[in-house]
């Protein structure tokens, strides 16, 4: 009996090898050889004395660990979607190294600057080196199987698609994409699961399609990766540990930056220095959100006019000379702080609906309150992906990232989503 399967097309085929520059061990252990070895090796031969001072020895461990946890936290965030890698290079290793540097300040050891600047510097070219050899690489290329819903995926030209004609795996495809809720023929269903067995990769076309765009369908709700609509309550629970000992610990710092904006706002218009608003929080309870400042301030106006005073237009004329400055490098945002530090607010999370907006929108959708499932946050998904959105057109695309981020609620879009927003910071892409 042959033991070739319908997944094979009549002849046993073996996954498609991963590339060179891919391989963990080649990416890791060419980072220790070309950003350790060389620094570390100069520095003993010019100054063998070294050898014999803690500091060396601590230097070497923490570039050691600020490189191996650089590249397991950019091996996460390269799995989300629209991610170009090499954007991602500096601010995660900066992070790294940056923390290696806090940790050995606070715990009082001694280390060499010279020697970990150089190791960071190396690891930069590293991985750089690295990543742009993976993007001249030949596109993914993932089976399809062609019954049901499937063609929507086509629509995304990131992926070199390959429509299957007969239940036979094509050369060079480690991924199958395939309606699961449609009913297939007996031979298209023996094939999926011999492909499953061969170790291939067989995945709904609804989570691929949302993996690729960072986006889901809004015509319903959308269950998360465990099929459940609640998120994951143990990181639930330690995110709001987290982000409230983090804001607690900031209030004092900021505290500058509060008198220096506070004063400039002052002097740049007249009206109060921070501006209030009720926004919709954490499972649909109201908060009073705090932001420096940005409008000319007024009188608020009442009934219908409500709506369109609670948006920002694009080149609204009442921002003022100081708040566009502020907007744009999201230094309005800073007095949120303390609303997190309350546990209103994350972080991360969707941003807070106006409460006057929110009823708007639940009146137009009808899920629209299922992204107050998760904390609101200072900045969120839809923020770095989108932009700001100011006429009901776009809310359900604004929607459609919420949905995404709520479904995959874990660490790595967390973090994704901090570097992106420090993206942001800098360019000034999504402010108004």
């Amino acid at each position: 009996m042959s033991d070739a399967g319908p997944c094979s097309g009549g002849e046993r085929r073996t996954r498609p090898r991963t590339s060179f520059w891919q391989r963990g061990t080649v990416q890791l252990g060419g980072a220790v050889l070309f950003a350790i070895v060389p620094p570390f090796t100069i520095a003993a031969a010019i100054e063998p004395l070294l050898l014999r001072l803690p500091l060396f020895a601590v230097s070497l461990f923490s570039s050691l660990i600020a490189i191996a946890f650089g590249r397991w936290l950019f091996r996460g965030l390269v799995g989300f979607p629209g991610i170009r890698a090499s954007y991602y290079v500096l601010p995660v290793f900066s992070s790294t190294f940056a923390a290696a540097v806090a940790i050995l300040f606070m715990a009082r050891l001694d280390y060499s600057r010279p020697l970990l600047l150089a190791s960071f510097v190396l690891a930069l070219i590293w991985f750089y080196t690295v990543y742009f050899k993976l993007q001249r690489g030949p596109r993914m290329a993932i089976a399809v199987v062609p019954n049901g819903a499937t063609d929507s995926l086509f629509a995304i030209d990131s992926i070199a698609w390959r429509p299957l004609a007969a239940p036979a795996l094509p050369a060079g495809c480690a991924t199958v994409a395939a309606d699961f809720d449609h009913d297939h023929a007996p031979e298209w269903e023996r094939f999926l699961a011999e492909c499953a067995l061969g170790g291939i990769t067989v995945v709904h076309y609804r989570q691929l399609r949302e993996s690729l765009t960072g986006r889901v369908q809004v015509d319903r709700l959308s269950e998360n990766v465990f099929g459940s609509l609640l998120p994951d309550p143990t990181y639930l629970g330690i995110k709001s540990v987290a982000d409230r000992f983090v804001a607690i610990a900031l209030l004092l710092p900021l505290a500058p930056v509060f008198a220096l904006v506070a004063l400039a706002v002052r002097l740049d218009s007249r009206g109060p220095v921070f501006f209030r608003q009720q926004r919709v929080g954490y499972r649909g309870e109201s908060f009073q959100v705090w932001k420096f400042r940005t409008m000319t301030h007024r009188v608020p106006v009442a009934g219908e006019g409500m709506r369109i005073d609670a948006m920002t237009l694009p080149d609204d004329p009442r921002i003022t000379r100081i708040g566009r400055h502020l907007r744009r490098l999201r230094i309005d945002e800073v007095p949120q702080v303390l609303n997190i530090a309350l546990g209103q607010m994350s972080w991360i999370g969707p941003r807070p609906e106006a409460a006057v907006l929110a009823e708007w929108y639940e009146a137009e959708i009808p899920f629209y309150r299922y992204r107050h499932i998760v904390r609101p946050g200072l900045s969120g998904w839809a923020q770095v992906t989108q932009g700001h959105v100011t006429s009901v057109q776009d809310v359900l695309a604004k929607l459609s990232y919420d949905f995404f981020y709520i479904s995959r609620f874990n660490f790595w879009i967390d973090m994704l989503i901090v570097v992106r927003t420090i993206k942001t910071m800098l360019t000034g892409h999504g402010s108004r």
